[in-house]
């Protein structure tokens, strides 16, 4: 798989750095939709011990910065069964199969909040959790958006598009409706989420 995060460098000298563990064997498990669970036998290094591991094979996740001309924020409120709430967010959503994480910010952005852009920017990619995921979510920049379009929801989609000034987005922030770790990710390489200027 050719990714951007095959190409990282190596730790600077001096700095500790533990020794990859040998894999000796993966087992699947069920497909649960969202990802596939698999189950990797590999030895400690440090301890030559055996072990089983999980990992979750997860498709690639984009979520979009949606900044509109009067330099207000794009942000959709849904309902999220992990915490059993509504959540403020940023637009985002998984990578279709053989989709480029630019097209599917472009999509996603369009498809959730009828908002479109032609000015974009890749802010970068972080690695949503790898103690068991491997994949990546990509952060993108959508300036100068207008709503142009109509929302696509998937059906199992039900979601709310708000456009905040900076402060209401700060605010949003402190009074813990927007907390998703991604999403904060995101919005902090644009904004300073936790000043009260």
């Amino acid at each position: 798989m050719n990714r951007d995060d095959e190409h990282i460098e190596e730790a600077p000298a001096g700095v500790p750095t533990p020794a990859l563990w040998k894999q000796l064997e993966s087992t699947y498990g069920p497909d649960l939709k969202i990802f596939k669970a698999r189950f990797d036998t590999l030895v400690n290094p440090r301890t030559q011990q055996s072990m089983v591991r999980t990992v979750l094979e997860t498709a690639d996740w984009v979520n979009i910065v949606a900044v509109t001309k009067d330099g207000r924020y794009v942000l959709v409120r849904q309902y999220r069964f992990g915490p059993g709430r509504v959540t403020t967010e940023i637009p985002g959503g998984v990578i279709d199969p053989g989709e480029g994480h630019e097209e599917a910010a472009r999509r996603e952005l369009r498809e959730e909040t009828g908002y479109t852009s032609n000015k974009w920017t890749l802010l970068g990619w972080v690695e949503p959790n790898p103690a068991f995921h491997d994949n990546l979510c990509y952060h993108w920049l959508a300036e100068e958006c207008e709503q142009t379009e109509q929302v696509e929801l998937d059906p199992g989609e039900d979601i709310g598009v708000v456009a905040l000034d900076e402060e209401a987005l700060r605010r949003e922030v402190r009074e813990g409706r927007l907390r998703h770790s991604l999403a904060l990710s995101g919005l902090s390489r644009v904004v300073d989420l936790w000043s009260r200027e």
